[in-house]
C-alpha cells in the first residue's frame, strides 16, 4: 500500500514574520498520520522553517537544487550537499516554472535529480504538457519523453527513491484543474512506462498530481487509483487549506 504524500511548494512567497506564522499554524493542524507532509519553502527561509517545524510530522524540502553536487563557483546555486546540510530531506526537480521560464533542458533536470539522490535528500520529479500539447493530443507523448530522458541517466531503481508529480501547465495557478480522469489517465500512463522496465518500482512509486488543487477537489482527485497524492500550489499557503488537502488525502 502506498502511503499518500501531500507537498506544498511555496514558490517565491513568504517573510520571515509570515512565515513564522504560516509554520505555526500548520504545527496546529490536525494532520493523518496515514500521510506524509512536506513543504518546500523558498531557499531564504529553508532553515527557519526546519526550525519552526522541529518536533512536527511535516517534512520540509526545496525548491529546487543546482546540478552540481558539493560545492564551487556557481553564484547564487545551492548545491544539493547544502540543501541536506541546512535540515532538507526533499528537493523538487523540473518543476514546469523552471523549465519553461528559466529554460532548463530535460538534460540539466536529469542531471539535478541525480546530484539529489547522490546527496540523499528524495527528488519529487516534475513533469506535465502545455496546453498547446494537450490540445494536439501530445500530453502523454511529452510527459513520456520528460520522464524517458531522467531514466536513461538515472536507472530506473533510481526511482525506488522518488516521486514523480504530474502537473499540467495549464492548470498551474490559473484555477483550471483536469478532471480526475484526465488526470488518472496520464499517472497510469506514468506507472505504465516504469512497469515496463521494473514493475516492482512502479508498484512502489508514489504520483502526485499537481494544478489547482484545493480542498473541494482534493478528495475526488486523490480518490483515482494511480495518484497517491498532490504537489500543492496557492492553496500550501493557507494553513487551513493546506490541512484539509491533507485530511482530504487521509481519506
Amino acid at each position: 500500500m502506498r502511503r499518500p504524500l501531500v507537498a506544498g511548494n511555496w514558490k517565491m512567497n513568504g517573510t520571515r514574520a509570515s512565515v513564522a506564522e504560516l509554520t505555526e499554524s500548520l504545527r496546529m493542524q490536525d494532520m493523518p498520520t496515514s500521510v506524509e507532509v512536506v513543504v518546500f519553502p523558498c531557499a531564504l527561509h529553508v532553515m527557519q522553517v526546519v526550525d519552526g517545524l522541529n518536533g512536527a510530522a511535516i517534512d520540509v524540502g526545496a525548491q529546487d537544487c543546482a546540478a552540481d553536487v558539493g560545492f564551487g563557483a556557481f553564484t547564487g546555486e545551492e548545491s544539493a550537499t547544502q540543501l541536506l546540510d541546512s535540515g532538507c530531506e526533499w528537493v523538487l526537480v523540473g518543476h514546469s516554472e523552471r523549465r519553461l521560464i528559466f529554460g532548463e533542458s530535460d538534460d540539466v533536470v536529469s542531471k539535478k535529480f541525480v546530484s539529489a539522490l547522490e546527496c540523499g535528500l528524495t527528488p519529487v520529479l516534475c513533469v506535465g504538457e502545455t496546453l498547446e500539447q494537450r490540445q494536439a493530443g501530445k500530453t502523454v507523448e511529452v510527459v513520456a519523453r520528460q520522464l524517458a530522458h531522467v531514466l536513461a541517466q538515472a536507472g530506473v531503481q533510481a526511482f525506488g527513491r522518488a516521486v514523480v508529480a504530474y502537473e499540467p501547465v495549464w492548470a498551474i495557478g490559473s484555477g483550471l484543474t483536469a478532471s480526475p480522469q484526465q488526470a488518472q489517465e496520464v499517472h497510469a500512463a506514468i506507472r505504465a512506462q516504469l512497469a515496463s522496465e521494473d514493475q516492482r518500482i512502479a508498484d512502489g512509486i508514489r504520483l502526485l498530481y499537481g494544478g489547482s488543487v484545493k480542498a473541494e477537489n482534493a478528495a475526488e482527485l486523490f480518490g483515482m487509483a494511480d495518484i497517491d497524492g498532490g504537489l500543492i500550489g496557492g492553496a500550501s499557503l493557507k494553513a487551513n487549506d493546506f490541512g484539509a488537502i491533507c485530511r482530504a488525502a487521509g481519506n
